[in-house]
């Protein structure tokens, strides 16, 4: 296997047990590691559209869907009845989403601090670009 092969793999292994870790501090609020990125995602950019949820959820349309029709029924997000261009119904996080949302992001945040916590600043932001340039590199930008 060649460098850069492993260093693919080792990006796959890591994410991985990220997305482990989180969903264990996620899944005593009753959230999965989806719902919590469209819930992150819906609070960071009120009025996103429908497609551009679905590739920072990581998940297809159809899967976003079903994420949202899941939050709809827990009283976490509120959907428009009527549709906007695009069939898109514009959607809403409720004031539990927001106190819920408080909670998740401080244990995922605990996550994501013992995931760098042997980095130095310094490493840190170097890894941020490095990773970056990578993404940037397989998306075409």
């Amino acid at each position: 296997m060649t460098a850069s092969e492993n260093l693919g793999v080792l990006i796959k292994e890591t994410q991985a047990i990220l997305h482990q870790r989180m969903d264990e501090v996620l899944r005593p609020l009753g959230l999965t590691v989806p719902q919590y990125a469209c819930l992150q995602a819906l609070h960071d950019t009120p009025g996103i559209t429908g497609s551009e949820l679905a590739r920072r959820v990581f998940v297809s349309r159809q899967s976003t869907n079903i994420v949202l029709q899941g939050l709809e029924k827990r009283g976490l997000i509120t959907r428009s009845d009527d549709q906007g261009p695009r069939r898109e119904r514009a959607t809403e996080l409720t004031g539990a989403a927001v106190a819920l949302l408080g909670e998740a992001r401080t244990g995922v945040a605990a996550v994501a601090g013992r995931m760098t916590g042997g980095l130095s600043p310094a490493d840190a932001r170097r890894l941020h670009t490095l990773l970056t340039t990578c993404r940037d590199a397989l998306a075409g930008r």
